[in-house]
Formats: C-alpha cells, structure tokens, sequence
C-alpha cells in the first residue's frame, strides 16, 4: 500500500511538473505571498490531497494558454468544450482529428452573441461567457457573485469539482487577490478542504502558473463590478449536467 502511495504520488508530481514545464512559464510575474503557486510543495500537497479535484485531470489534458489577452474566456471555453467531448468542428490543420480551438470555437452563431472585432478588444463579460457556452448546448448556469455568497459559491463550487462532467469557470478582477491587474476569466480545477483553497488553473500561463487563492479572496475578487457588463458583479458559471443547482 505504500509502494502504491508513493508511486501515485510521482506520477501526480511528474504530471504538474509537466504542465508546468513550458517556456511560458520562465518569465511569470511574482506571485502575491496570500497565493500558493500549483508548482510548490505545498501546492503540489494541496493538490494531493484535495477532496474535490474531478476537473483537474480532464483540464490539464485539454490546457491551452490564451492566444491574446483577450480571449482568457475563449481559451476557457476551449478547454471546456473538449474535456466535455462536445462534438468538434473540422480542424484543418490535423485532419483528420477534430478539436476545438481558439479560432474555430468561434463562428458566425457565436457572433450573434459577441462579435469577434468586440472581444478582440475588450474580451468577454460573464453572461457572454454563459451566453456562447449554451450555443453549444452545454447546461450553464451563471452565477453574479453579488446575487449569492460565499457560502454558497464554495457548496456550489465544491459539488461540481467533485463530480466527472461537471465544471466552474471563474471571472474576477485580478487586482483583488494581489495579481496585475484587470478582468479574467479561468477554470476551476480543484477544492482543498483543510485551507479552504481553490485551485485556478490560469489560461494566461505566460503570465501566471496555476494558484491556489483561498475561498473567501477569490470570492471578493468576483464580487467587483464590470463596466462592460452594465456595472454587474463579475461571478462564476456552472457547467456541465446538473449544472443548474441549489442553493
């Protein structure tokens, strides 16, 4: 049982230490002292022991890192849509497999719901988000973090990343939780119980790796106002079957 233990534990490391690995990551900024970098020994621990972490492997084997610094919500999308399995257009650029990526997530639907010149520039809100996920098909519920707590965000939160198919994609303001500097949007990839703490697995790797942020900071982060959303709280969405729960 040790011997299993132990080997477990390896492979769990050598996993996030692949994840990781990337030229991306060289020229990350510093991370704020109230946040807990993946690659850490005590996120790698965080990690290990986490009670609710459902999303993690199916994430991480879907990881893209966001093309420009708008489309952090795209690239979530993207990693959501596939990890899914929702049935993917043509890529032509490996035919004959099919994935969804960057450039052909996007189409003349989801144009009816966001231009692409608009997010080009400004990104996307959290209905939008919730908005062009449901053009998929995919069960979304978005939640604006002024309308619930934190109490709620956490049960919510913790169920989904507890259970296969389901998925919680995050939008705060990074400023809050000590990181530069405006809106973002992530996937969830993990709950540990014993600090409270949710794993964001951040799209833009080039600029930070993948953190632990404690429940009650993250939630503060989204509970912030969008000027592009109408001054609405920034939130998070629920994805997947069932996604639609109390409280």
């Amino acid at each position: 049982m040790m011997l299993a233990a132990m080997t477990a534990r390896f492979f769990k490391v050598l996993f996030i230490a692949g994840l990781l690995a990337t030229p991306a990551s060289a020229d990350t900024l510093p991370l704020p002292q109230d946040l807990v970098g993946l690659d850490s020994p005590a996120g790698e621990e965080m990690l290990i022991g986490a009670e609710a972490r459902a999303a993690y492997w199916p994430l991480t084997m879907q990881f893209v890192t966001q093309k420009t610094q708008a489309y952090c919500g795209v690239a979530s999308m993207v990693m959501v849509v596939n990890a899914l399995g929702v049935p993917a257009p043509e890529t032509p650029e490996i035919q004959p497999f099919r994935t969804f990526t960057q450039d052909n997530i996007l189409t003349e639907r989801t144009d009816a719901i966001l231009p692409r010149d608009v997010l080009a520039r400004k990104g996307m809100t959290l209905d939008q988000l919730g908005a062009l996920l449901r053009s998929y098909d995919v069960p979304t519920e978005v939640r604006h973090a002024s309308d619930t707590s934190v109490d709620s965000f956490r049960h919510l939160a913790r169920r989904s990343l507890s259970e296969k198919g389901r998925f919680v994609l995050v939008n705060y303001l990074r400023r809050t939780i000590g990181q530069e500097t405006g809106g973002h949007i992530s996937p969830l990839a993990a709950y540990d119980a014993d600090t409270d703490r949710f794993l964001i697995l951040d799209v833009s790797r080039y600029k930070y790796p993948p953190v632990w942020v404690g429940t009650e900071a993250l939630f503060a982060a989204m509970n912030t106002p969008d000027a592009d959303n109408d001054n609405r709280s920034r939130g998070f969405v629920l994805v997947g079957a069932g996604a639609a729960t109390q409280p």
